[in-house]
């Protein structure tokens, strides 16, 4: 069988290869520039809003784009998803106040359907005999960023200026879509699959709009953003995520709230152990920055550690194939991660050198690394070829709304405990990630059909239809 880099392939990988890479190095740049634009904007109190407002945007992007891509194939969202990437960096990058920085980031998060249009392309385009390949070539395509990311967004930062970290980003889209364009002439890109029923779902594109909004307004109210009675936040709150909670089952497979065995925990899996990962990732630069006073091109470090490890993670288990299985690796991928969190909650309470909490952060990329690949692989061979869209989007929602709940709820306890002084407002989120780790191994052996026997062929039991995302 022709590998992914043979010349049936090589043009369209190396395209979808650039663009991860320039999405991978853009979320690496800003995790390391955000502590400097906050402290020039004065933007501290929006400092997890300018991380979760391109997530609540995306979900409504994924929506869209999963739908879209089932009835017309996935060219025009691919396209137009990249396109509002582009202009959300632009505007960030012209920004002068944190709140024109968050809209640019709004804006920024339609991009996030680029995710899912990438993953129709791949289930249209390769066998599902490379499907593990491309999805280990995708998290190989971290490891320049890795390398050269948060270094360079710092020196940038530094020598240059933060609104570069944007803008450099923006400049180099053009050339990978121009690199792109060839491939999407393939017929097999711009037409829709024969069984999408019905008209456009727009129950579907409401629940999405419901669950961006409600992300937002969590974000808002448990932020220091805004100055309203402590009832009135909290009934709020409240009410977001009760908002949040009825919409995203539209959007999700059944049973994805609940963990059922298959399809719906590998869905649900992926929000949780999102949730597990940012909780810790984006307050580490942060801590090292305001309470170690390294730079921000040292601080970096810690998201280069992390990023090439999952890197080498995810080569590992596509080298292992079906000689690892999916739990094992899944509960293996979790325990490090809880690991790498105590590390980092070690380094903030005895004042450890910073060094340890960018060390131990390796441990969290190779966790990460060895099971993220295994739930797209399992996501396409549980899913039919008219679910494709739906059920990717349907990942990649549970993702960022997993992660945008968790950043919602770090930001609070940072915004009430930082007052308090010390190192207790930076602990408060490795405490959380700490116990959203140990659920996501709890529920990791749910990622298979529960009546996965002997005679299972790749996870999918003989005889057994892919479960249908949308019953």
């Amino acid at each position: 069988m022709p590998g992914i880099f043979s010349s049936r392939y090589r043009t369209l990988m190396t395209g979808m290869l650039v663009l991860v890479l320039l999405s991978a190095f853009e979320a690496l740049a800003v995790t390391t520039a955000m502590p400097t634009i906050s402290a020039e904007l004065n933007g501290l109190r929006f400092y997890a809003l300018a991380f979760a407002a391109p997530f609540a945007t995306g979900v409504l992007a994924m929506v869209i784009t999963g739908t879209w891509s089932d009835r017309s194939g996935p060219r025009l969202p691919l396209i137009t998803t990249v396109a509002m990437f582009t202009a959300g960096l632009l505007i960030a990058g012209f920004a002068d106040s944190m709140a024109v920085l968050v809209l640019g980031r709004v804006v920024q998060g339609f991009g996030g359907g680029m995710v899912v249009a990438l993953y129709v392309v791949v289930a249209r385009i390769y066998p599902g005999e490379l499907h593990p390949k491309v999805f280990a070539a995708f998290a190989a395509a971290w490891v320049v960023p890795s390398l050269v990311g948060p270094l360079a967004a710092g020196l940038v930062t530094e020598h240059l200026g933060w609104r570069w970290v944007f803008l450099g980003v923006a400049a180099l889209v053009v050339p990978a879509v121009v690199l792109l364009v060839p491939s999407l002439r393939d017929p097999r890109l711009g037409r829709p699959v024969d069984r999408v029923p019905g008209p456009w779902p727009l129950g579907q594109t409401a629940a999405g709009v419901v669950v961006g909004v409600a992300v937002l307004v969590l974000h808002l109210v448990t932020g220091d953003t805004l100055h309203w009675s402590p009832l009135l936040l909290v009934a709020a709150a409240v009410a977001a995520l009760v908002m949040i909670g009825f919409a995203i089952r539209r959007l999700v497979p059944a049973g994805t709230l609940g963990f059922q065995p298959g399809l719906p925990s590998v869905v649900g899996m992926r929000g949780l152990v999102g949730a597990t990962y940012i909780s810790a990732e984006i307050y580490l630069p942060l801590l090292l920055v305001d309470h170690f006073g390294l730079s921000p091109s040292l601080a970096g470090l810690v998201l280069t550690t992390g990023a090439l490890t999952w890197s080498t993670g995810s080569w590992l288990q596509s080298r292992l194939g079906d000689r690892a299985q999916d739990v094992i690796l899944i509960r293996a991928g979790t325990a490090m991660i809880g690991t790498a969190v105590l590390i980092a909650m070690a380094t903030a309470i005895w004042s450890l050198p910073a060094a340890v909490a960018i060390v131990g952060w390796a441990v969290a990329g190779g966790g990460m690394g060895l099971m993220y690949p295994r739930f797209s692989v399992l996501l396409l061979r549980y899913s039919t070829e008219s679910q494709q869209g739906f059920n990717s989007s349907a990942g990649q929602i549970m993702e960022y709304t997993g992660m945008s709940v968790a950043l919602a709820a770090t930001g609070a306890l940072f915004a009430v405990l930082i007052g308090f002084g010390g190192v207790l407002a930076y602990v408060a989120p490795f405490v959380l990630a700490l116990l959203l780790a140990a659920a996501a191994f709890s529920r990791a052996g749910r990622v298979v059909p529960s009546s996965a026997g002997p005679e299972q062929v790749e996870g999918v039991p003989t005889g057994a239809a892919p479960v249908d995302a949308r019953s």
